[in-house]
């Protein structure tokens, strides 16, 4: 048996065992998450400078100070979330008990990737270990560092054998995709996502994709282009670019080119001095490889600003192309961006185009409210998390009616032989919509008691 049948088997027999289900135990588990942000944040943060020259301040603004307050969200709201919920009835079902149960789906695999790698491996984790699942945990090959203080610290704070943590490259994740799973949440690209859903399919596993794509940004001419390209500048170039929601081109009318591209030249120097190669705010591309296609995309554009680039370190200066090919773009992104003062151009951009997400006027920070569901749509992802999202996401949402064994003249209207006396009974129950309070449902039940039994006399024996 391979390492990872192992880590998946040792899940399923660990979730078998039913400790994952009480809120207290899930509860524990989220704090002893929230300890490893606070206690071992130089380990943290000396694996990002590593894998993405990250700060140590970068590192927690960006990665770990989400997280906890995603733990602190969820630590509160999980009762609130785990319980029952009611749900409307109709006057058939009014004298019983009706609602939806949220329940376990039992062992998740989260694969995570590799620009934020903390963010976007925990944060669904966090989902998973708040719905009462097991989860198998695979961080991203490419932050190797990362990857590696995970497999060390994350056994040491939850339970190891309930949330197991798989290293490795492309073989141990071809691996795990055979096992089965009762569901699959993948952050990456659209290539590797369609490997994932055919896995997936073999075993009718669910999955939840946050993948990527060209994100929009429209400038409008008479907006304030200054600020505007402030923060277009800041959402662009976080993480040296390597953001799946960041700004990617910059659609406006010509007259005001030259203008957004001085904007953002001087926000560039504002934020990260004459020579961001030395700026500890700007950070480098993960590796080589990314390197090199993130250059070879360069070749058939015009550089506005930029270019600069250093192969040994990973490093390409902020840059602004112009005359890009509008093939460059494509399918519906992660997220759209408009800058306007008018809402009637926020309005029409609502209504009559299709992303993940929409923002006005400011870049990336819709991650941060955990009150709105993250997610792509089309090429760009399918399901969505963050807050009471991830644990929806990662939960069978039950739905359940409790009868009691009474009033079973209601129910002759169903049994054979059927009639048009008896449709028309089921008809007035089943479509007609009454807003009651709780006394009008009281006199409703007694009525209905009273047909019941009439109606039980006149077709029973």
């Amino acid at each position: 048996m391979s390492r990872e049948q192992q880590a998946v088997a040792r899940a399923r027999k660990a979730f078998e065992t039913g400790r994952s289900k009480p809120l207290e135990h899930r509860i524990h588990q989220l704090k002893n998450l929230q300890r490893l942000f606070t206690e071992k944040v130089q380990e943290i943060s000396d694996a990002m400078k590593k894998d993405l020259n990250k700060s140590e301040v970068g590192t927690q603004l960006y990665e770990t100070l989400g997280l906890e307050s995603e733990i602190n969200l969820t630590i509160r709201k999980l009762k609130e979330w785990a319980a029952p919920r009611p749900v409307e009835k109709n006057l058939l079902t009014l004298s019983d008990t009706v609602y939806i149960k949220p329940e376990p789906l039992g062992v998740v695999l989260i694969i995570g990737a590799w620009n934020y790698p903390w963010a976007v491996t925990i944060q669904p984790l966090i989902g998973a270990i708040a719905a009462g699942n097991a989860a198998v945990i695979k961080p991203s090959e490419v932050s190797v560092h990362t990857a590696k203080l995970m497999e060390d610290l994350l056994p040491l704070y939850i339970d190891k054998e309930l949330y197991p943590v798989v290293t490795g490259g492309v073989p141990e994740t071809q691996e795990l995709l055979r096992q089965r799973f009762d569901h699959i949440f993948y952050t990456g690209n659209s290539m590797v996502a369609k490997v994932i859903m055919d896995a997936a399919a073999k075993h009718l596993t669910p999955v939840t994709l946050e993948l990527g794509g060209k994100s929009p940004c429209y400038i409008d001419k008479n907006c304030d282009i200054g600020i505007a390209c402030r923060r277009i500048t800041w959402g662009k170039y976080s993480n040296c670019g390597q953001t799946c929601i960041a700004p990617d081109y910059i659609l406006c009318e010509p007259s005001i080119q030259d203008q957004v591209i001085e904007e953002i030249k001087k926000s560039v120097k504002e934020f990260y001095t004459d020579n961001p190669k030395t700026c500890p705010d700007y950070g480098c591309i993960i590796n080589q490889r990314h390197f090199k296609r993130i250059m070879a995309m360069l070749e058939d554009s015009t550089v506005a600003v930029g270019g600069d680039h250093d192969e040994s370190r990973c490093y390409i200066a902020p840059t602004i192309l112009r005359d890009v090919k509008p093939e460059a773009k494509g399918e519906k992104p992660l997220a759209l961006y408009v800058f306007t003062h008018d809402d009637k151009v926020i309005q029409r951009m609502t209504e009559e185009t299709s992303s993940g997400g929409l923002l006005a006027n400011d870049c990336l920070v819709h991650y941060s409210v955990s009150s709105l569901p993250f997610g792509g749509v089309g090429n760009s992802g399918m399901g969505s998390y963050h807050g009471k999202f991830s644990f929806d996401q990662l939960s069978h949402l039950r739905g359940c009616l409790i009868k009691k064994l009474k009033m079973e003249g209601v129910n002759s209207m169903r049994y054979p032989p059927h009639t048009h006396k008896k449709l028309g009974w089921a008809r007035f129950l089943l479509l007609k919509n009454i807003d009651l309070g709780w006394l009008g449902r009281m006199a409703l039940l007694a009525a209905l008691a009273v047909v019941a039994a009439v109606v039980f006399q006149k077709y029973l024996p």
